[in-house]
């Protein structure tokens, strides 16, 4: 069975990378929700795509002078006065709040939504029997040297999550060996698709899991990774046509940012 994965939480309903986007994408039927860990300046670990706040946060409001609003030059406190959900209502940034797919009430309560820490989302996890893919992402100055798989383990272990709902991935290849020594009952999985990231070398298969931009993969080299025993994971897969061809093709995993889609598409209607 291909496995619905919620791209940085149902981003399309909610606002991502927060625990709204993380009950959206339980609610709307996601096997498991991905997220990007993030450090602030003082070497808390949040949830966070961009380098910047600007994007999803009021940050330029609340912090003008702090350009370009990298995460790791503000301290947790200073993101915890950010609001990271009413941008979600002015951007409509999938068109589901003008096709009438997210209502004024859950518009409401977005507003003044944080971004949350990743105890918070282990935690979340742990409790709605969820499971979680952690993305560790490259870490902009003055935090590029911080120790970032050795936090995430301790921090995995404080929160107490079974081990079997956690999985570890990252364009940095060096991270994920890191994790593989230090607690090997961790799930890695190897991301590609980074344009800083040297190809694939498909004869050299060092990891079970690659999660492929789906610009990189077609049908054939999915069929022979299969026949190889590599579980692939395809983002960001969205339409509902592409959501058919990977999954007959032999896709572990479909990462998208509408898991209601494909939720519909490839278990309720049965299609597959």
């Amino acid at each position: 069975m291909t496995l619905i994965i919620a791209h940085r939480g149902a981003r399309s309903l909610a606002p991502e990378n927060t625990m709204a986007a993380a009950r959206k994408a339980l609610e709307g039927g996601a096997d498991l929700w991905e997220t990007d860990v993030a450090v602030t300046n003082d070497g808390e670990l949040i949830l966070c795509h961009d380098a910047s706040l600007a994007r999803t946060t009021n940050v330029k409001d609340r912090f003008p002078d702090r350009d370009p609003w990298h995460s790791t030059t503000f301290t947790l406190s200073e993101i915890r006065l950010l609001d990271a959900g009413s941008w979600f209502a002015k951007a409509d940034p999938f068109g589901q709040i003008a096709a009438g797919l997210v209502g004024h009430e859950e518009l409401s309560a977005y507003r003044n939504e944080k971004i949350p820490t990743l105890s918070e989302a282990l935690q979340f996890t742990q409790d709605a029997s969820f499971c979680v893919n952690l993305e560790l992402k490259r870490l902009s100055p003055p935090m590029e040297n911080f120790p970032m798989v050795e936090r995430v383990l301790a921090t995995v272990d404080d929160a107490g999550i079974d081990y079997g709902r956690v999985i570890v991935s990252s364009f940095n290849h060096e991270w994920l060996r890191e994790v593989r020594t230090r607690n090997p009952s961790l799930a890695i999985q190897a991301l590609i698709g980074n344009s800083e990231i040297q190809s694939l070398d498909w004869e050299d298969l060092e990891f079970g899991t690659y999660n492929f931009s789906k610009k990189l993969i077609d049908e054939k080299q999915l069929c022979i990774m299969t026949e190889k025993c590599i579980s692939v994971n395809i983002f960001t897969v969205n339409g509902e046509d592409e959501m058919l061809r990977f999954t007959k093709a032999g896709a572990a995993g479909l990462i998208t940012d509408f898991p209601q889609r494909a939720f519909r598409l490839l278990r309720e209607t049965s299609v597959l």
